[in-house]
């Protein structure tokens, strides 16, 4: 018999944040609506590849590591606008980004936060004041191989990203709050 979704036990921070999160959100800011209670929504992660105009095999590779981080096939970004400065016509593929929901959103958080953002050189946490002031966080990561999936032999070149997290509150106060009971090493 094949186990589906439905038959595998949650990830570990969706059973962190339904045992332990909710109860201290919910003490903290007064409420007892658990809908009202700032969570998750959405993760996406994006990548850039400014050098895919002159080598189309750099974009095929950044595809083929953020498919591997993410779990899932990501989308190709398109150009929208033409810059005769960069050499860049509308229409060109310059990138690509992947949108995590349940399941893959809190076991992809979980490793961001364990495995990953340890594992870069000189890490003294992330900036706590890089919230967009709609509840939503976003850092940068330099390059793919801080993520286990990489195999650092198969790189030719290091590839940055940018990591948005979006939370279901308009306040940057109660999603810093959220983050930090997941356990996102802030700066202090």
């Amino acid at each position: 018999m094949t186990a589906t979704a439905t038959q595998l036990p949650p990830p570990r921070l969706k059973q962190l944040y339904d045992q332990e999160i909710v109860p201290a959100l919910s003490k903290k800011f007064g409420r007892t609506n658990r809908l009202s209670l700032p969570r998750l929504e959405k993760i996406v992660i994006n990548m850039g590849v400014g050098k895919a105009l002159q080598d189309k095999e750099r974009l095929k590779q950044a595809v083929e590591h953020l498919a591997l981080i993410a779990g899932q096939r990501p989308q190709i970004t398109k150009a929208r606008k033409s810059i005769s400065s960069f050499r860049l016509r509308a229409g060109y593929e310059i990138g690509c980004r992947v949108t995590l929901r349940g399941r893959r959103m809190y076991e992809f958080l979980d490793r961001l936060i364990n495995v990953a953002l340890p594992r870069i050189r000189d890490f003294r946490g992330v900036n706590p004041r890089s919230f967009d002031g709609h509840g939503n966080y976003s850092l940068g990561v330099s390059e793919q191989l801080i993520f286990p999936e990489v195999d650092p032999d198969t790189v030719n070149f290091t590839q940055g990203m940018d990591i948005t997290i979006v939370t279901t509150t308009d306040s940057d106060e109660e999603a810093r709050e959220l983050l930090r009971l997941f356990g996102m090493p802030f700066r202090s």
